[in-house]
């Protein structure tokens, strides 16, 4: 009750009762009394009977949304037509126990439709199917007025239905039928005192005393077929007359979502129907839907490590009505529900659909779960990856942690980042966005999944307010430095535009200030992804140096070693490999030792105790199986100002065929690191061998090593203490070098021997790349700059 209304009613005390009543009826239409702490009516249906209905019987149901037990002895449910002043009454006995139901059955019709569950009360009231008034009144007195009824003290609630009904609690709800009803939200539990915005034009689902909390023995909710697990408990099984709103049409089917949700957060409201063709409902339309309830597995990466969609098939479609209202978003996020921040799930072993242990609260995989199919929105989202050729861009609620220094957010060994979620744009485009861009405002969607993560379809594009992020670009060495990169150059060959060749040269002469050695990786042969025999990479090369000189960079040469056709993985008949592109202007020079072939292994060879490589540039142990259809790494002997540098490029076995974050099987299973550390081993044996000969030798390891800074493949490399491992010297928030599915990360290493690392070297990640939704290769290069004077 509102203030001024119970200022109202004081005043009114002492007066006659022909006052009292006369007054109350000048009261303002859709004045209502206060919102009942415990009884109100829950639901209504005039319907009953007739030609379609779902039932025999009108009803009326009671739900006690207080936290005791209320008698309702001696009370009465009330029935008038809309604009009618003659009340017809049912009377009641017995007590209602808090969050139960009653059921009050009333007329039948011609006889349509199934029994209801055995209800409370029984009476011969003939409602309307489309629109009348039902009151609930504490004595057993009729009601004798046509508008202001709401306002009574005797009564204690109130509901006008269809818009010609002369009296409600503020504005009357939508126009019924012989299929739907009058339900009120929260499962009976909101109470505004306002009809139009408490109830939901829905199919009928009666329940009685022995149900609660908004499930019930009336019939199957969307609620009941997600259920509080990771499959549905009723998959493979038939069932009718789902009730919901439609919320998103695709091309092959529909989400739905029930307006009326229980009271467990960890049950969806919401589910996707498959139609196998155009679907024939819209945006809004109240529907039923008998269907068989499927487990479908999306395919795409992974395919069976994929988890699994509830979904509704085969299914018969009944719209009872057009332009309902939507179920309202959940907000996802601050003011809402917010993700568990680090774990994704705590399933310690197997197939997550299997296992039990349903963690909404505290587990990734299961809050998104929990939201499977509904609608949700995220307000201001934080871009935390860059649109990509899909149209997938992955974002995280404000407020969500660790993030990197330009608004991306951190992989790290023990946080998977469970909040993240990736716009998706089956239903409507998404926005171009960079890494640390916001979307204005609400981003609305319907939850989905496929490809190993969890999809927010949106329903709209969102605006994007821009983040402001520039390609780095680092400091020149100075005149004593030896500046050593390394680069991912994504597949280049001849065949790319000369945009991408004058792009990377841009980005070697004016973001890296032209390194004096630079190991790139993934430059393929003459004949780019044609599987023609081709291995020969000198055209790829000349294309590049040239544009680099093109630039105003200096002149750079290069060594490489053409591998065996199709035999080190990568795009088949690309042929890629490492390559060490070097200038010699400032210092540095190459020394070498021909002979080696793409089989021939490197050795290190004791020169009266002074390494030196016996193959410059040279392979190491290229038939290792560890190299098994991957890179072989490439060592080169360089001198700068007339000392040996080692230098060791590598590109390691990549992570394809290890398990989602998002997926099936958890902890994900990562099999492709076997290969890894081997091929660590590998390395680390040989560099052991120089600095065996001489403690004090200059060894650079760099490249893409496909692994993290916290993984056992760097730990491989770093055993001992003879290599620094260069990106875990830095901040975390400055720990990345590759943005995957919206996770920044380290894939890209330089690691340098001891004599190196107790110089005041200067070392840096430079982000031209990976967070941009236009880019030339997805990684970002680095350089150290170390003096050697």
């Amino acid at each position: 009750m509102r203030r001024t209304e119970r200022v109202r009613h004081r005043a009114l005390a002492g007066a006659s009762a022909a006052a009292v009543v006369a007054a109350l009826l000048a009261l303002p239409a859709g004045v209502a009394q206060a919102a009942s702490p415990d009884v109100v009516i829950s639901q209504v249906f005039g319907g009953g009977g007739n030609s379609g209905a779902p039932y025999t019987n009108d009803f009326v149901e009671l739900y006690n949304r207080g936290t005791t037990a209320v008698s309702v002895t001696g009370w009465t449910v009330q029935y008038s037509s809309a604009g009618g002043s003659t009340w017809s009454r049912t009377t009641l006995s017995g007590t209602i126990a808090p969050g139960h139901y009653f059921l009050v059955q009333e007329a039948a019709g011609n006889g349509a439709g199934a029994a209801l569950p055995t209800p409370d009360a029984t009476g011969t009231i003939a409602m309307s199917a489309s629109s009348g008034k039902v009151a609930l009144v504490t004595n057993g007195t009729a009601l004798t007025c046509s508008s202001g009824c709401a306002t009574l003290p005797a009564v204690k609630d109130f509901v006008g239905y269809g818009s010609s009904a002369s009296s409600a609690e503020g504005s009357p709800t939508g126009n019924l039928s012989n299929t739907s009803a009058a339900l009120r939200a929260g499962g009976g539990a909101t109470d505004t005192d306002n009809n139009a915005a408490d109830f939901a034009v829905a199919a009928p689902t009666p329940r009685n005393s022995s149900s609660t909390g908004g499930g019930g023995t009336g019939g199957t909710r969307i609620h009941d077929i997600q259920g509080a697990a990771r499959t549905s408990p009723l998959a493979g099984g038939a069932v009718s007359a789902v009730p919901g709103v439609v919320t998103a049409v695709g091309p092959s089917g529909f989400w739905y979502q029930d307006p009326q949700p229980d009271s467990d957060p960890g049950t969806s409201e919401g589910i996707y129907v498959y139609t196998a063709g155009a679907p024939s409902v819209a945006v809004g339309d109240s529907v039923t839907v008998s269907a068989t309830v499927s487990q479908y597995r999306p395919g795409g990466t992974g395919g069976t490590t994929n988890l699994s969609i509830t979904e509704l098939t085969a299914p018969t479609v009944t719209v009872l009505a057009h332009n309902a209202p939507l179920p309202a978003a959940t907000l996802v996020g601050a003011g809402g529900r917010v993700p568990p921040s680090a774990v994704i799930s705590s399933v310690t072993s197997g197939d997550v659909e299997t296992a039990g242990g349903y963690h909404p609260a505290t587990d990734g995989l299961d809050f998104w779960e929990s939201l499977e199919g509904m609608r949700v929105e995220i307000d201001n989202a934080a871009v935390v990856g860059p649109t990509n050729k899909y149209g997938d861009v992955p974002v995280v609620p404000q407020g969500s942690t660790t993030r990197t220094n330009r608004g991306g957010i951190l992989l790290q060994a023990a946080d998977g980042n469970p909040e993240r979620v990736t716009l998706a744009n089956a239903l409507a485009p998404t926005p171009t966005a960079d890494v640390g861009d916001t979307l204005t405002g609400a981003t609305v969607g319907v939850l989905d999944y496929s490809f190993g993560n969890f999809k927010l379809q949106v329903t709209a594009t969102p605006a994007v307010s821009s983040g402001g992020i520039a390609p780095e670009v680092t400091a020149a060495p100075t005149a004593g430095q030896l500046s050593a990169a390394t680069f991912n150059v994504e597949n280049l060959s001849p065949g790319d535009p000369q945009s991408k060749f004058d792009g990377l040269a841009a980005g070697i002469v004016t973001n890296l200030r032209a390194p004096d050695l630079v190991a790139l990786e993934e430059i393929q042969d003459n004949s780019g992804a044609t599987d023609d025999g081709t291995t020969a990479a000198d055209e790829t090369l000349a294309k590049l140096t040239a544009a680099i000189s093109a630039a105003g960079g200096p002149a750079y040469t290069y060594r490489e070693i053409d591998p065996v056709d199709d035999q080190d993985g990568g795009q088949p008949g690309g042929n890629i490999r490492q390559v060490f592109l070097f200038r010699t202007d400032r210092g540095l020079s190459f020394t070498d030792r021909p002979g080696a072939g793409s089989t021939t292994a490197d050795s290190v060879v004791n020169n009266g105790g002074t390494p030196q490589l016996a193959y410059s540039p040279g392979r190491i142990d290229p038939n290792n199986s560890a190299f098994n259809a991957s890179r072989k790494p490439l060592a080169g002997e360089f001198r700068w100002n007339g000392k040996p540098v080692f230098v060791i490029a590598n590109h390691f076995n990549s992570k394809g065929g290890d398990q989602p974050l998002f997926g099936r099987y958890q902890p994900p299973a990562h099999p492709s690191e076997t290969q890894r550390h081997n091929q660590a081993t590998v390395v680390k044996t040989f560099t052991d061998q120089i600095l065996a000969v001489d403690p004090n030798a200059s060894v650079i390891v760099l490249g893409d090593l496909n692994d993290f800074e916290f993984s056992q493949t760097a730990d491989i490399l770093t055993a001992g203490g003879s290599l620094t491992d260069l990106p875990r010297t830095l901040p975390l928030a400055e720990r990345y070098t590759y943005v995957y599915e919206g996770n920044s990360q380290v894939l890209d290493h330089i690691l340098i021997s001891g004599a190196l690392a107790a110089k005041a070297y200067s070392y840096d990640i430079v982000h031209i790349n990976s967070e941009f939704s236009t880019q030339l290769s997805d990684h970002d290069p680095q350089v150290v700059r170390i003096p050697l004077p």
